[in-house]
C-alpha cells in the first residue's frame, strides 16, 4: 500500500543541484521509541491509535497498518526520564487515509483514554489533533487537505504555518461514521523533534542530509523531501539552547527511508565531505544528529 505524503505540486524545482538533496521519493521509517511498560505503551498505540501489532517478540513491538510499520516499541530497564525541556522527540505524527478514518482514530483515543488530549489546530494543509501516550511522548494524528487547497508563497515556500482554531466535537460530528468505528488506515506522516537552535538544525537537516525548507516560524522549521508540507519539524519551544541529549526514555531513533542504493551512497558522500562521522554496514547509514538524537537511512522497501 503506497504511503500518503505525496509531492507538493509536480513543477517544483528547488534552488540546489539535485545531488545535494534527499530523492522526491523519500519517506520516514518507523519511529522508534524506548519504553519502561512495553504493554501499556503498545496498547495505547494499538487499541487507541487503531494501529495493527505487526510483530511483537519479547521486549520489541512494531505497529502500523498494512505492514507498512509506524511504530516501533523497545522496552529498556534503569533509563532517567526525557528532561522535556532537552533534544529528542516532540511528537510522532500519524496520517489518515480520510477525514472518517481520522475521526475514528481521535473517538478512540478520547474515549479510551480520555486525560490524555493536549490539543488541535487547523493547519491549512491539515487538520490535526494532539495527544500524549502513556509514557509521555508526543503523538500527533492528522488529515491532510487536498494539495489545491495548500497555500503556497511564489517561491514555492509553504503557507504562514498558520494554527487556527479546530473544535474535536465539531470534527467528530462531521465526520464520524457508525460504520467507520474503529476502522483508520494510516502511515507515519512526519516527525518533529526538539532541538538547541534552529540555525544549526537547518544546517544539519537541509544543508547536509538534503531535505527541503518549506516553512520557518519563529521557533520552528519544517522541512521535506520532493515538497511534502513537511517529513520532520525542529522547534526550539522549550528547547532553546540545549545541548547533546544523554540516553533516556522517549525517542531511540528516527528512520528515513530513500528510495534507491545511489541516494543512500548520496547521502554518505555528503556526511563524509562534513566529516560526519558515521556507521556504514553496507545496507545503512547510522549517525546522530547535533544534539545526538539516532539517525538511521536505508533503502526502503518498494
Amino acid at each position: 500500500m503506497p504511503r500518503f505524503p505525496q509531492q507538493l505540486h509536480p513543477d517544483y524545482v528547488a534552488d540546489r543541484p539535485a545531488d545535494q538533496l534527499l530523492a522526491p521519493a523519500t519517506q520516514m521509517g518507523a519511529v522508534e521509541l524506548l519504553v519502561r511498560d512495553l504493554d501499556k505503551v503498545l496498547k495505547f498505540y494499538n487499541e487507541g491509535a487503531l494501529l495493527d501489532v505487526l510483530e511483537h517478540h519479547g521486549t520489541v513491538a512494531t505497529l502500523g497498518k498494512h505492514g507498512v510499520p509506524s511504530v516501533k516499541l523497545v522496552q529498556v530497564n534503569d533509563l532517567p526520564s526525557f528532561n522535556p525541556r532537552g533534544a529528542g522527540l516532540f511528537h510522532t505524527a500519524l496520517v489518515y487515509a480520510t477525514k472518517a478514518e481520522l475521526a475514528s482514530a481521535l473517538y478512540s483515543v478520547a474515549r479510551k483514554y480520555p486525560h490524555s488530549f493536549t490539543g488541535a489546530g487547523d493547519h491549512i494543509f491539515s487538520e490535526a489533533f494532539y495527544f500524549d501516550d502513556p509514557e509521555g511522548n508526543g503523538v500527533e494524528l492528522y488529515v491532510d487537505r487536498p494539495r489545491d487547497q495548500w497555500e503556497v508563497e511564489p517561491d514555492g515556500k509553504l503557507y504562514s504555518q498558520a494554527t487556527l482554531a479546530l473544535d474535536p466535537n465539531e470534527f467528530l460530528r462531521a465526520n464520524l461514521r457508525e460504520d467507520g468505528a474503529d476502522q483508520a488506515t494510516s502511515t507515519l506522516g512526519h516527525v518533529h523533534l526538539q532541538v538547541g537552535d534552529i540555525d544549526t538544525a537547518r544546517d544539519f537537516y537541509a544543508g547536509t542530509l538534503g531535505f527541503e525548507v518549506t516553512g520557518e516560524v519563529g521557533p520552528a522549521l519544517f522541512v521535506s523531501a520532493g515538497g511534502y508540507h513537511h517529513h520532520m519539524a525542529l522547534n526550539v519551544f522549550r528547547s532553546q539552547g540545549t545541548g547533546p541529549r544523554a540516553a533516556s526514555y522517549g525517542l531511540g531513533r528516527v528512520n528515513i527511508d530513500v528510495p534507491t542504493e545511489d541516494d543512500r551512497l548520496a547521502l554518505a558522500a555528503r556526511l563524509a565531505e562534513r566529516q560526519i562521522s558515521m556507521r556504514d554496514d553496507g545496507r545503512t547509514l547510522e549517525f546522530n544528529d547535533p544534539w545526538n538524537s539516532l539517525i538511521r537511512v536505508k533503502v526502503g522497501e518498494k
